[in-house]
């Protein structure tokens, strides 16, 4: 267990890529804080955690409200007595083309999908730093690096969360923290599900490895990125994509 009493924060780890991260962590060790915007879901993430015997608490937390940012870590704190990791998963879409795209859903997007990991990174960071030791795993997109239609407010933020890494990883490398990017692809999401299939059937055919990713492909990689493992990597994005638009 590489990570054994780590204790790490998830965000968006209700379902999805943010759930499968938070199992993966819990499965090497890590005591695991399973924060979501939906308080059911996040308690849900936390029991099936507790069943394998690991401690874990779910607690709801709004990304784009500093008060619950600040709660969630001051609960972590409370709980366990520090944390370790953060993994800044949480994320939405507002999907429109540009001409239709309103200045409400812009906001909506980078308020959660960008300033929400500035907003969690800024209240772990001091944390990490008295400590000096910590791992930051921020989840941006594939279409962060290539963009696309009809979602560039989206695009945008996870390009922002790029830039973001780079720069942080510069910053706090001197405290001993390393902050890396994952740039998912198609993932098995409640997401790309609601994608109809005249239009998902030829995105898969673009996949090199021929199939959609999972949760756990991505949470094998962000297991490894917050491991002792990786600790000559810092300021990366790695692409898991099958191949996808490389």
């Amino acid at each position: 267990m590489v990570l054994k009493d780590r204790v790490a924060i998830v965000t968006g780890a209700g379902q999805g890529i943010g759930r499968g991260i938070a199992l993966k962590l819990a499965q090497e060790g890590a005591r695991v804080v399973a924060s979501d915007a939906n308080a059911e879901t996040a308690l849900q993430t936390a029991r099936e955690i507790e069943l394998f015997g690991r401690k874990a608490m779910g607690i709801r937390t709004d990304v784009s409200s500093s008060g619950d940012v600040l709660e969630m870590v001051e609960t972590t704190v409370a709980e366990f007595g520090r944390v370790d990791i953060l993994i800044n998963n949480a994320g939405i879409a507002r999907s429109a083309a540009l001409l239709r795209l309103t200045e409400e859903a812009w906001d909506e997007v980078l308020d959660v999908n960008l300033k929400g990991v500035f907003r969690t990174t800024q209240a772990v960071a001091p944390h990490l730093i008295e400590a000096k030791y910590g791992k930051i795993v921020n989840v941006s997109s594939i279409y962060g690096r290539t963009g696309v239609v009809g979602d560039s407010n989206y695009a945008a933020s996870k390009a922002g969360i790029v830039g973001f890494t780079k720069s942080t990883a510069r910053e706090l490398a001197r405290h001993n923290i390393n902050v890396n990017a994952i740039l998912p692809g198609m993932i098995d999401t409640p997401l790309l599900r609601g994608i109809p299939d005249r239009y998902l059937k030829p995105m898969i055919e673009e996949i090199p490895l021929r199939r959609v990713g999972t949760p756990d492909d991505i949470a094998s990689v962000a297991a490894f990125l917050v491991s002792d493992e990786a600790s000559y990597i810092t300021g990366a994005t790695i692409e898991v994509t099958g191949g996808w638009r490389m």
